[in-house]
Formats: C-alpha cells, structure tokens, sequence
C-alpha cells in the first residue's frame, strides 16, 4: 500500500518527495485535501484554507497574532508532521527556532510563522508544473 501511495505521488507531485519532512504519506495528505493548488489564487487562499493564516488578535500597540480556527484540520495536522519532522533533522528550520527563541518569541509562534511559510513553499510547488502534471493525471485517470 505504502509503495503504491509512493508511486502515485511521485508521478503527480515528484516535487514534494524532494522537500525536506515530506514523506510520501504526507504528501499524499496535501495533495488529497488540497485537490489542485490552482483552485487558491494566492497562497494566502491556501493559508486560510489549511487553519495558518495569521489573525490579529491584540490591541493596536502590541504585535501577537493568533491562528484561524476555521479550515481544514487535515491539511494544518500534515504541516504540523512536517514542521516537528523539519524541527528534530532539518538544520535551517532548527536554526530559525533557535533565533526566534533568543528573540523572544515562543516555540509555538515560530512554528506558526513556520506553518505559513511552509504553506507558500507547497502552493508553489503544487502549482509548478501544473499543466504538464493535469495532462499526466488526464492520461492516468483513463
């Protein structure tokens, strides 16, 4: 099962199994619950379809900001994964937790920044070679 799931992603979306923290089950994740990153005009879209969109949630002189609470729990859960995956064997996120944390700035809040930018990462990658990836999936599918 695990093979086929792998080969699958790897015919239609080779460029997440290349990313750090993107297993094939993961990657499968997303381009399950995300369809066709085509459907969001800007990641932003996507960020506030995956619970990641940052929302202001303090008086006007401070600087915090809360997650949505709307959205699909399934896409935030495999970020999630990927972020704590990224966070124990990938020295840049380790690095980028690491400076938040001597800014002051909480675990939690890194990984929500990080949530977000990750989201950026996968609709460009999801969109990349979006039409030579629909015509493969046309072809696969019939």
């Amino acid at each position: 099962m695990k093979r086929e799931i792998t080969e699958l992603v790897a015919r239609i979306a080779p460029h997440l199994l290349s990313e750090a923290g993107f297993g094939p089950l993961i990657a499968a994740k997303l381009v399950g619950e995300i369809a066709a990153a085509e459907r969001f005009a800007t990641d932003a879209k996507l960020a506030r379809a995956a619970r990641v969109a940052p929302i202001p949630a303090s008086p006007d002189k401070a600087r915090r900001h809360r997650l949505d609470h709307g959205g699909n729990r399934q896409i935030n859960a495999a970020l999630h994964r990927i972020i704590v995956t990224r966070a124990r064997c990938h020295q840049p996120t380790r690095h980028y937790i690491q400076r938040r944390r001597h800014e002051g700035t909480t675990t939690r809040n890194a990984i929500r920044c990080l949530k977000r930018y990750l989201v950026r990462q996968v609709w460009n990658l999801l969109r990349a070679p979006a039409r030579s990836r629909i015509d493969h999936n046309i072809n696969f599918l019939t």
